[in-house]
């Protein structure tokens, strides 16, 4: 249940950073945003949320809305699904997994994963069809994105629209859609809306920091979310992780 913004709602606690880590990531956003490469948002509703995962890959939930039935989606699993586990262990959960990337899918076979943890082996984008990834550039990293510019060597790998895996996947709504999808989100988020599709909440990280990118995308699939009936009601510290009510 929804309450208004003016009263202490929240049940979940943000982990208190250092003064001088918190200073100099507000500095950064500072920067970031005289270069037109950040935005600042601030929730529009408040609500009881608790924060899963690991820092860097974590998202806050709100648990009033979700049960061990509950409908969840995540996209883009790269090396770390400390989110997934923490919903399953939370809720008692099935997650539906998904990520086409060959980093991502070797690792995967390198874990002992629970039952309740379905991987996909294709992604999701605002059409059916196959794209081209770019690997990272460091080979520290896993996480591929098809966003041009960010890579010369590509991947081929297969994608599909929600509203396709939504049909393949025998669901007519979902609790809890979460993204990491490296850029991918834009298209998804614009074939989201246009679609009467009911989603419960949805988990989000932009990527507006890319210089591909810029803030101009993350403001207008904010504008367009808000225009669906979605409202924000949590942004992460690093400012790049945000959490939605759905409609």
């Amino acid at each position: 249940m929804l309450e208004s913004p003016n009263q202490d709602a929240i049940r979940g606690t943000k982990p208190q950073l250092p003064p001088s880590r918190s200073l100099a990531r507000k500095l950064k956003h500072v920067a970031l945003f005289c270069a037109g490469r950040e935005v600042l948002y601030s929730p529009e509703v408040r609500c009881p949320f608790e924060i899963l995962g690991n820092e860097g890959a974590n998202f806050a939930v709100c648990p009033d809305r979700l049960a061990s039935d509950s409908v969840v989606y995540s996209f883009g699993i790269g090396t770390d699904i400390s989110f997934d586990l923490g919903l399953m262990r939370r809720f008692g959960v099935r997650v539906h997994a998904f990520d086409p990337t060959p980093r991502s899918l070797a690792w995967l076979k390198t874990q002992n994963l629970p039952p309740h943890f379905e991987v996909h082996e294709y992604g999701v984008a605002g059409h059916d069809g196959v794209v081209e990834f770019a690997p990272p550039d460091s080979p520290d990293h896993v996480s591929h994105t098809i966003v041009a510019g960010r890579g010369l060597r590509t991947v081929s790998a297969p994608v599909r629209r929600l509203a396709t895996i939504m049909r393949d996947l025998g669901h007519t709504s979902i609790d809890l859609l979460k993204m990491d999808v490296e850029g991918a989100e834009y298209d998804v988020i614009r074939d989201l809306v246009s679609l009467p599709l009911p989603v419960g909440q949805l988990c989000i990280e932009f990527h507006h920091r890319w210089r591909q990118v810029g803030a101009g995308k993350t403001r207008q699939a904010v504008a367009a979310l808000r225009s669906a009936g979605y409202r924000l009601f949590h942004v992460s510290d690093l400012g790049s992780e945000y959490s939605f009510l759905g409609r």
